[in-house]
């Protein structure tokens, strides 16, 4: 019997050992199959005299191997569409230095500034529950606003905000 027709008789045990090693029907195929290429590409260093079988699992056993090793360096890899969540989360550095940045700003406003703020922003007061809490036109909270978020935006360097309407036609 030719060694290639011994190799190929001896595939379904190959197989049923590959799958009980990888624990997939597919994964333990393509070990097979690898381990089927080494063999043959290495049949003319094979000793003549030494088990068939034995050889065959040995190649089998050291490709297993060699695969778990790259394996546990390389991690596990998913497919993103796979993926429940998101794979990391932003650090909450930047978010909480922010947060720090813009309370320290507030806390630097003009007294009157500081409370039609809080009020609207913090509280969520209507323009004029605001008003009225703090006993002013509602034209007047409404400045107070305006100027408040201006310095709040010139304090944390978030720069100027976005062209209103009114401004979009005019080429600023």
């Amino acid at each position: 019997m030719a060694i290639l027709d011994q190799i190929e008789a001896l595939i379904p045990d190959l197989r049923r050992y590959a799958h009980a090693l990888m624990r997939d029907r597919e994964a333990g195929d393509d070990l097979v199959q690898d381990c089927l290429e080494r063999a043959v590409a290495g049949l003319a260093g094979r000793r003549p005299d030494g088990a068939l079988r034995a050889w065959l699992f040995r190649i089998l056993i050291n490709r297993h191997r060699d695969l778990r090793r790259r394996a546990a360096r390389a991690g596990h890899l998913v497919a993103v569409e796979d993926l429940v969540v998101e794979p990391a989360h932003p650090a909450g550095q930047d978010s909480h230095m922010a947060l720090r940045e813009t309370e320290a700003a507030i806390a630097r406003l003009p007294e009157d500034q500081r409370r039609a703020l809080l009020l609207v922003a913090l509280e969520g007061a209507s323009f004029d529950e605001a008003a009225a809490a703090l006993d002013i036109p509602k034209g007047t909270l409404m400045s107070r606003l305006a100027r408040a978020r201006a310095n709040l935006r010139s304090m944390t360097g978030r720069g100027e905000p976005s062209a209103g309407p009114a401004q979009r036609g005019k080429g600023v």
